[in-house]
């Protein structure tokens, strides 16, 4: 099978939930295998099924989180977001990964930074209470020189704001600020839908 032809496999895969479970050891053995397209797709549909079948994929995890030191953007891209799903999942499956995630808040890539905020998000979504020493982290990203990378950064103040309220608040005026001021709309629309989640609607409303 020639790399084109496995890679549209994969790609009925991923339409294809109901044999998820049972191809799991097959899209992990591609990890190795010699091109970056495949690679990269396989670490992508690991990470989905890894959501649906988190103890499933937990052999895998170790190898997911190899791809972290590669020097291929894409794969640090993909292994950040992989991690981000399965934790979501469950996440003492990829919790000795977790905090090293952290150095791609400041990777070389902005789509790897970008990733590493999807996957923060994720994992936050179940697992809130671990960010709360780590917010200067999102903090910094907000003010980052990507346009993409600023306008994901707001929605992992979003998730925390509905689950730990407490984690945002000490930002809700930056929020505010950014989002009154900001050059990019999306931007000022995600500030905008954090401070509504953190704060109470009666309050945000009488800032304005």
């Amino acid at each position: 099978m020639t790399d084109s032809e496995l890679y549209k496999e994969l790609g009925k895969l991923t339409d294809n939930r109901d044999k998820w479970k049972e191809s799991i050891p097959c899209v992990s053995s591609l990890l190795s295998h010699e091109s970056v397209k495949i690679q990269a797709k396989a670490l992508w549909l690991l990470g989905e099924m890894g959501l649906a079948y988190p103890q499933s994929v937990q052999d895998a995890v170790p190898v997911i989180a190899s791809f972290l030191d590669s020097p291929a953007p894409l794969l640090r891209e993909r292994a950040v977001n992989a991690l981000g799903r399965i934790g979501r999942g469950c996440y003492p499956v990829i919790e000795p990964y977790w905090a090293d995630l952290f150095r791609f808040a400041a990777d070389e890539e902005a789509k790897v930074r970008l990733s590493f905020i999807w996957a923060s998000e994720n994992i936050a979504a179940n697992t809130p209470g671990i960010y709360g020493d780590h917010m200067p982290v999102f903090e910094k990203l907000l003010h980052d020189a990507d346009d993409k990378v600023r306008m994901e950064a707001p929605e992992i103040f979003r998730v925390l704001g509905k689950r730990r309220p407490e984690f945002v608040r000490p930002f809700a005026e930056l929020l505010r600020q950014i989002s009154e001021s900001d050059a990019n709309q999306v931007v000022r629309i995600h500030c905008q839908a954090a401070i509504r989640a953190t704060v109470p609607r009666e309050a945000y409303s009488g800032s304005k």
